[in-house]
């Protein structure tokens, strides 16, 4: 499994955005699907926000559709996460994760906070 680095979680106001990002700490080769999920508070399994497949195709979950936009630099690889609109429903912690092969790499996750 790769380690990865996920940088942007925060304090932001209802309204506001953040930009999340994700990256291996090391270095990879080729183009992997990567996405984005996340925890809430009493809630044991984590919500599917968004993924990027390896030709770029993207899919949302029903709840961000509209609102988060994902999005990948290939040469890095970094994927990013785009969150608009922000919610107090959408704190929790954010987490990424990379598949490559019939592996899954998860990051430690960050907290997101939608409070006035």
């Amino acid at each position: 499994q790769e380690p990865l680095v996920e940088t942007g979680g925060g304090l932001v106001q209802p309204g506001g955005s953040l930009r999340l990002s994700c990256a291996p700490s090391g270095s990879i080769s080729g183009i992997h699907p990567m996405g984005w999920a996340r925890q809430t508070p009493g809630k044991s399994a984590r919500e599917l926000l968004a993924r990027i497949i390896i030709d770029g195709t993207t899919y949302y979950g029903d709840s961000v559709k509209g609102r988060f936009t994902i999005s990948r630099d290939n040469a890095a690889p970094t994927a990013y996460l785009q969150l608009n609109n922000l919610q107090p429903a959408d704190t929790a912690v954010y987490s990424c994760y990379l598949n490559i092969g019939a592996s899954v790499s998860w990051g430690q996750g960050m907290q997101v906070t939608v409070s006035s």
